[in-house]
């Protein structure tokens, strides 16, 4: 199998049926017969009162999942970057994802967004927030509805307060969704949210209102597409394309380049925790990169070192993940032993470094150029905090 190849399998957990098969970066299907031994080595370590989650072979790394008893999810990943905790995210954004084959595959592929990692929204801070919060609040009342955010590039620019108040996962896999999409001028979307409303649908209205945005609403039967789309979107939306558009300029960054950031960080990621949305970029000086014709560090590798990091920072140091009040094990317990918590993680290599900073309500990650000192990262790391959860209140 290739390098970068990943399987996804869904069966059902009493009889081991396969409902449907995915896969990334492979020409080929599983063969049936491995299909059945993967589940058929699940379905004997259930029967002897064994859980299995998880195993590694020479080239591969397989993790099971099993949910309401019903659905067995089975991923196959030949990736370098592959573990539990990245593969047990993926399996649950797919569960929750269920009905709709386009969400499953865009899990899949190559993304250059993190929210399928951190189960939180990516966010950015644009110019005039005042104006297209207001702006925003008074569309989607009009729609008959309490729940609505405005998109820009796949992010969210503002949103409703109760569109905050939604499930993480809920709110994550409607921008997934809107941002997977084919640009369109308007879309009426039948959506089921998985934790909110997972037996009755909801209407997902979005309309774009220059190339690139897009406002979206949640809503019941009424009001029609065309009567919004007619009567409500230019009404509330034209007198505001300037700030529009504005919003796609810092889109890339997430924030606006007057925002004063250490010269020495190359990717960042901060997630808000009690609103479940996220600000991140590995182009923190875009005006830099883009005056250079290589980078020593190049976007994507800063992209797969945040993500790694993320991943080392929440399974092994920081508080782990809680379903229904238990303990998911992502990972073999690191800190067992100690009777407290890292609230703070470094990482050194010869291409980069990388920080970490847990607080009561955020999260920071940093990614720094490989010469910037070790011991100055902990400053940078408490400044850089500081003027998003001060001077910008993010």
């Amino acid at each position: 199998m290739e390098e970068s190849s990943v399987f996804l399998l869904c069966l059902t957990a009493s009889s081991g049926v396969p409902l449907y098969c995915r896969s990334k970066g492979s020409s080929r299907q599983l063969p049936f017969s491995v299909i059945g031994s993967l589940n058929g080595v699940h379905m004997f370590a259930n029967n002897q009162d064994v859980l299995l989650t998880s195993t590694r072979t020479g080239n591969s790394k397989v993790v099971w999942r099993s949910f309401h008893d019903s659905i067995n999810l089975i991923v196959m990943s030949c990736e370098n970057t592959a573990s539990d905790f990245s593969l047990n995210k993926l399996l649950e954004n797919v569960f929750g994802a269920m009905a709709c084959y386009k969400l499953i595959d865009s899990f899949l592929s190559e993304s250059e967004k993190m929210a399928d990692l951190t189960q939180c929204v990516d966010c950015i801070i644009a110019h005039d927030v005042a104006i297209l919060q207001e702006c925003l609040d008074g569309f989607t009342q009009a729609a008959e509805s309490d729940f609505g955010c405005l998109m820009a590039g796949g992010k969210v620019v503002v949103a409703t307060e109760k569109w905050w108040r939604l499930a993480s996962q809920d709110v994550m896999l409607l921008c997934w969704l809107v941002a997977s999409l084919s640009p369109h001028s308007s879309r009426d979307y039948p959506v089921y949210l998985p934790q909110g409303s997972p037996t009755v649908p909801h209407r997902l209205l979005t309309f774009q209102l220059v190339p690139g945005v897009d406002v979206c609403v949640l809503c019941g039967p009424t009001p029609s597409l065309q009567k919004v789309e007619s009567e409500l979107v230019e009404r509330f939306w034209k007198p505001v394309v300037d700030p529009l558009k504005s919003c796609l300029r810092v889109q890339l960054r997430s924030f606006p380049a007057t925002v004063p950031l250490h010269h020495g960080i190359l990717g960042f990621l901060l997630v808000n925790q009690d609103l479940n949305k996220s600000l991140y970029t590995v182009q923190v000086h875009p005006m830099e990169d883009l005056q250079r014709t290589e980078l020593k560090f190049s976007l994507e590798q800063r992209r797969a070192a945040l993500r790694s990091f993320y991943t080392l920072a929440l399974s092994r140091y920081f508080n782990p993940d809680v379903v229904d009040g238990k303990n998911i094990p992502y990972e073999e317990t690191f800190a067992s032993g100690f009777t407290h918590h890292a609230h703070q993680c470094y990482t050194v290599s010869s291409t980069h470094k990388c920080y970490a900073v847990k607080t009561e309500l955020h999260l920071l990650f940093l990614v720094f150029k490989p010469d910037v000192p070790t011991f100055s990262m902990q400053t940078i790391a408490n400044k850089t905090l500081q003027v998003f959860s001060k001077d910008f209140s993010f």
